[in-house]
């Protein structure tokens, strides 16, 4: 298990790699590729020559993270070309890109972020999603890129420290939901993207796909039908051949299809995972539960105790490559462990059915747009921050006027949104706020948390809702068939009514009830004030520390999301103490 590092500079490049802790597999001229030691499934180095245009006879050499669910496909597509039979997935990939170019690359579907050297330059690309994380950074004349920020962290020739319009957007998202990172210097290559860095400092991007809008006039149950389709094609082409799969169920509508669709087209046993807090606190077991019986899965019940989570939030944190500000890490580094410890190497999973076909996350934003009286044009991205429910209000009042000083000139959070919310590649509101969700949350929050999380259990974690051809369709489907009156993600459910109980198609949709106030008026109750307002914090001097003892001491406890709000700041401080990220 391993990850990738890759340097495009005249200065030492085999020595750079061993700089940042990598094992240099392939050198030449001013390229350098290494492997890292650490969870992941990095591959390489492979090579091959000519196509999509080059001069006959160029050599082409990649490392890569690739996992591919249409290889079968892709090496129909190349035909003569193909690489032998049982070749990596990365080195099917780059044959794709030595061909087709990033047409090739459009053609795939899978999880994985590859680095070619291409002539002189060094070329990165990112999965249509973005499942694996990707970032590069440029320090005196040379580029370095790999999918673990914490080894370019530790590049020398980068001078690079806290980048303070990131802690804003964190405390905004829970997420940093584009290209900035927590360090200065470095930036995240975007999902659906190609990133040329040149040898000459510039550097050039280019997208190679895009959800777009498409008007289809066809009736409910004709897109419900082609919907069934692609959510079997979807879940078939990542179900492990020959081994057993775990499905992690919540008992909610996306989860509860997975696993139903898994247990339906699967020929090996299937195993599904729920979590428990314990206590009264509210929970979706009964569901999941039901949904175990009705598709004869073998189900476990794992139980997450509050001193559990304490006990190991610094670890889990610090597997990150960006901080997630989102109450279940633990618990989910916990069920990856216990299907690890099953023996099963692939855990499907229900992410995206929200971002893709409209959950609750849009009603705030359409009640807005129903009453707002601005016609500024950023008016919407405001709203849609808001809408958040994390610190972004609260900004003033918990970031210190150093740091709010540094910040006049940065530019609007707004920024990070509204591209995705004007008029242009999706001409409805609702395929604007799912664009952004997917684009933002998807991408930076929910498939990066889950692919580190389960990496580090030796694990992969597929989700079959953020498949391409699924995307592509819910952008099809009219808006009225994906939020019916005040039925969300009606088209998907209609798509899959027959495959499960009526009580888990047609309930609201109500979350897991994560205790994070209990949490952190128990368990976390020290370890938060130690954190919170020990010299390290207070030599960092973000917050304001009549603020963070005001939360701390419960002060307007009736509010909610204050332990959100906590669990905000705690995250923060944990992730830039595992990077030793100085004031």
């Amino acid at each position: 298990m391993s990850r990738w590092c890759a340097f495009l500079t005249p200065d030492d490049p085999t020595g750079q790699v061993r700089a940042v802790g990598g094992h240099p597999v392939s050198v030449t001229g001013c390229h350098a590729f290494g492997l890292l030691d650490g969870p992941g499934i990095a591959a390489g180095p492979f090579s091959t020559s000519g196509g999509a245009g080059r001069p006959s006879g160029r050599v082409l050499t990649a490392v890569g993270e690739v996992t591919l669910f249409n290889a079968v496909q892709l090496r129909a597509r190349l035909g003569s070309d193909a690489p032998p039979p049982g070749c990596a997935d990365a080195e099917l990939l780059l044959h794709c890109y030595a061909r087709f170019g990033l047409d090739g690359i459009a053609a795939a579907d899978g999880m994985f972020a590859l680095a070619i050297a291409d002539g002189d330059d060094l070329v990165l690309i990112r999965d249509h999603v973005g499942t694996r994380t990707l970032f590069h950074a440029r320090a005196g004349d040379g580029w370095a890129a790999s999918t673990s920020l914490r080894a370019l962290h530790r590049w020398p020739a980068l001078r690079t420290g806290l980048h303070l319009p990131a802690v804003r957007s964190f405390l905004t998202f829970a997420y940093l939901p584009g290209r900035e990172t927590l360090l200065r210097g470095v930036d995240e290559v975007l999902p659906g993207r190609c990133v040329r860095l040149h040898d000459d400092g510039s550097m050039t991007e280019e997208i190679y796909w895009e959800p777009t809008e498409v008007e289809d006039a066809r009736s409910a149950a004709e897109h419900a039908l082609e919907l069934r389709e692609l959510l079997e094609d979807a879940v078939a082409r990542r179900l492990p051949a020959g081994e057993p799969v775990g499905v992690l169920l919540s008992g909610g509508i996306d989860s509860s299809l997975v696993t139903a669709l898994a247990a339906k087209l699967h020929d090996q046993r299937v195993r599904s995972y729920s979590i428990s807090f314990g206590g009264t606190t509210p929970n979706e077991l009964a569901y999941s539960g039901l949904v175990a019986t009705h598709c004869h899965t073998e189900h476990r019940v794992l139980t997450v105790p509050g001193e559990t989570v304490a006990s190991r939030l610094a670890e889990t944190v610090s597997l990150l490559d960006c901080p997630v500000g989102d109450p279940l890490t633990v618990p989910n580094l916990m069920l990856a462990e216990a299907v690890a410890a099953d023996g099963i190497r692939v855990v499907l999973n229900g992410e995206g059915g929200d971002p893709v076909f409209g959950g609750p996350k849009n009603l705030p934003m359409l009640i807005f747009e129903l009453s707002r009286d601005d016609p500024a044009s950023d008016a919407r991205a405001s709203a849609y921050l808001d809408s958040y429910r994390k610190c972004y209000g609260d900004l003033p009042m918990l970031l210190s006027p150093d740091v709010l000083t540094a910040l006049t000139d940065a530019p609007p959070l707004t920024d990070l949104v509204a591209p995705y919310l004007r008029q242009g590649r999706m001409t409805s509101l609702l395929n604007q706020l799912l664009h952004t969700n997917l684009r933002t949350k998807g991408a930076h929050h929910i498939l990066t948390k889950v692919e580190r999380l389960t990496a580090a259990s030796g694990l992969e974690g597929r989700a079959p809702l953020f498949d391409r051809a699924v995307i592509d369709h819910a952008f099809r489907v009219p808006g009225r068939f994906k939020l019916a009156g005040t039925s969300e993600k009606w088209i998907l459910k209609q798509a899959v009514r027959d495959l499960l109980p009526e009580t888990i198609v047609d309930r609201p949709k109500s979350g897991m009830r994560v205790p994070v106030q209990q949490w952190l008026t128990g368990p976390l109750r020290e370890l938060g004030h130690d954190l919170l307002l020990g010299s390290s914090a207070r030599a960092r001097g973000l917050f304001r520390e009549d603020t963070i003892r005001s939360w701390l001491r419960g002060d307007g406890a009736l509010l909610p999301r204050q332990g959100g709000k906590l669990w905000l700041v705690l995250s923060l401080e944990l992730w830039l103490r595992s990077f030793d990220v100085g004031p």
